[in-house]
Parts: structure tokens; sequence; C-alpha cells
């Protein structure tokens, strides 16, 4: 299910990884952390304030032998604002709080290991559950890393309009990926992934949407560049996403982390994302506002959801970070997103599109042990 809250909680998941460096997974940590974030997010279209989300959550690493170590993250975080107005008028008040958590054990040998993990989250509409197993396997230098992982999800929805009771939804996810140290100063990351979802995927919340089961392929690369003589560091990534409801997106990223004085670090950082509309989208027209245009007649599947829409979006952010002595680390983080859909890249974007807007900060504080 597609949820009003999507973009925040894609921000909080990225909030609860606390940290996701292209590294050796087969190498066991030295030192144990424990990390706070807290995260407030708001969005918002012309004239309605939406969504905000105000968030916190809580990560472990922690070595628990030479050869194990674990990692646990739980986050809790209350929504209150308004659903979309996407092509019509009309919003709908909501409040809900959203608890989650997630652990995983590592196993090390001498080159390669092996990672469960466990996921649940609820909230009153929605509820979780997940496993996953991961590997990765390095050659006899270190220098190039295979993973292979797999990740399943069983979801139960009960909306609270009533419209869905005791659906269900299954994700299945595969990853495949090769990490190669080129040089000294650069390393470059390669993933393939894979993902089928089936069920229940349509949005209760809207007034026409019912969707198909679905099938999409990911492919992801990173390069991590260090630059020796300024003591920074450059992060090039891009995705490229397909699926069979005719969603291809784009999305390019780029980090510059310079390393000053005093314990002090800034990282500023641009993501450019463009997507094509899914095939059972209903545009809207300047001709239906404020009312929601009818799906088409004999239309098995349609959906007016903006979020699969042909569209382009930009985000601008900055992160500065403070090291307090060896053990603490301090750190902010801005964001700015927007969204239009003349912003599409390689084609052109729907039409009659209210533009999107959202923004948040992230505070966090760390402690090695």
């Amino acid at each position: 299910m597609t949820k009003p809250a999507s973009h925040a909680k894609l921000l909080l998941a990225t909030a609860a990884l606390l940290s996701a460096p292209v590294c050796h997974a087969e190498d066991p940590p030295e030192r144990g952390s424990l990390a706070i974030k807290y995260l407030d997010y708001f969005d918002k279209q012309p004239g309605t304030d939406r969504i905000r989300v105000k968030a916190t959550a809580i990560g472990l690493v922690a070595p628990i032998s030479p050869e194990w170590s674990m990692t646990a993250t739980a986050t809790t975080d209350g929504i209150s604002g308004a659903s979309p107005a996407f092509h019509n008028s009309a919003i709908t008040k909501m409040n809900d709080r959203r608890n989650a958590g997630d652990a995983a054990f590592t196993r090390y040998f001498s080159n390669s290991s092996a990672t469960f993990g466990l996921n649940y989250s609820k909230e009153s509409d929605y509820i979780s559950k997940g496993v996953s197993l991961q590997s990765a396997f390095s050659s006899e230098d270190r220098n190039t890393t295979w993973t292979a992982g797999i990740g399943v999800s069983n979801d139960t929805i009960d909306s609270n309009n009533k419209v869905a009771r005791n659906e269900r939804k299954h994700v299945t996810d595969l990853l495949v990926g090769v990490t190669q140290v080129l040089t000294p100063v650069d390393i470059i990351q390669f993933n393939l992934g894979m993902s089928r979802a089936t069920g229940y995927l349509s949005d209760p919340y809207k007034v026409f949407d019912k969707r198909p089961d679905k099938q999409s392929n990911t492919f992801t690369t990173r390069w991590n560049h260090h630059l020796d003589q300024l003591d920074a560091s450059t992060r090039f990534s891009y995705r490229y996403y397909s699926d069979d409801w005719s969603i291809k997106s784009h999305t390019f990223g780029l980090e510059y982390a310079q390393s000053l004085s005093d314990g002090w670090s800034v990282t500023p950082m641009l993501r450019v994302y463009s997507q094509s509309a899914a095939k059972f989208y209903v545009d809207a027209g300047p001709i239906d506002f404020p009312f929601p245009p009818n799906p088409p007649e004999g239309a098995e599947f349609y959906s007016e959801d903006q979020r699969l829409s042909a569209y382009g979006a930009r985000t601008y952010g900055i992160k500065l970070s403070k090291n307090l002595g060896d053990d603490w680390v301090i750190d902010f983080k801005y964001e700015k997103y927007e969204q239009r859909g003349d912003w599409r890249l390689f084609g052109d974007g729907s039409k009659g599109l209210l533009p999107f807007q959202a923004r948040s900060y992230q505070i966090g504080l760390s402690r090695a042990f």
C-alpha cells in the first residue's frame, strides 16, 4: 500500500540506518557504537500544509565476539496532518503513530560473512513483518567483495476508512552485488536488485485506486573517490529502476564530504530523480479540477496517485558533523525536496499535477565504545 507519508518514511528509513558506507561486510567492527537520530519532516502543496512527521531512531552496533556482531534499530514516529490533495482539493485529516524495530546478527569467517535479520513495524492500519539473509565473500587480497541476499516481508492492511479489511501483501527481494577497490583512493560498487510484490497493493485512501501485482528490477552503482590533498571525498551514485507497471526511473546522486579543522566536516549533496508514469495512471487536466477524473471505461486497473505519474524531483541538502573527542560525534542534516511534472527527464511529465515540496532536518549523536 502506498501511504500518504511515503516520502517521510523513506527519509526515516535512511535515518534509522544511521550510515551505509561502501565497505567490506566481512570485516567485524572493532568497536561498538550507540547512536540516536531525531527527524522532523514537513511537506506541503499550494495553499495546503500536509504531513508532519517527528521521529526518533536509536541504533546499536555491538561486537559480541571476534566472530559475531549484532546491529539493532528502534524507531518511533508520530504522523499528523492531511492526506494528499493530488487531483482534487479535498483532504482528510489524519494522525498516526508508527513503532518499528529491526535486528541483525552477523557471523564472520576468514574471507566471508553471513547476516540474518528480522524487522517489525506497526501502525494503526498497517503491520509489516520481515526476515532477511545476506552473505558476503571476498577475494584473498580483499580488493573484491561479492554479496548476495534475500528478504521476505508479509504485511497486513486494515485501513482506518474500512475499505481494506485484513488484506495481505507479500514482497520478496533479491540482491546481488560486487564491490571493487580500484586504487588506494577509489572504490566502486554495482548492485542488481529484483523484487516481486503480490496481494493488496492498492491505496485504500484514494477514491479510484486498484493496482495489480508488481515485478521490479533495479541497478545501482556507486563510486567513492578520496582527494588526498584536500582531505575530502566525492561520492557519485546512479540508480535505474523499472517495473511491469511501466514505471522507469533514474536517480543521480552527488555528495562532497570535506574535512575541516577542529573535528568538523561538511557534506553538501544533490539528488536528481525522474520517472515515467504507470501504464494505468489516470492523468487529470484543468477541466477536471477540483474533482477526480473517472477511470477509463472497462479499465481493470487504475490509479490517480501522483506518485505514479511522470515527474521529476530535486533534493538539495547539507550535513554538518563534529567529532567531540575520540568517542563522540554530533551531526545535523537538512534536506529540501521539490517535485514537478515538467521536471521529468527523457520525456514529458504528466499534466495537471500540483507542485509538491518537502523539507526535513535531522539531528544525531553517537558514541563509540
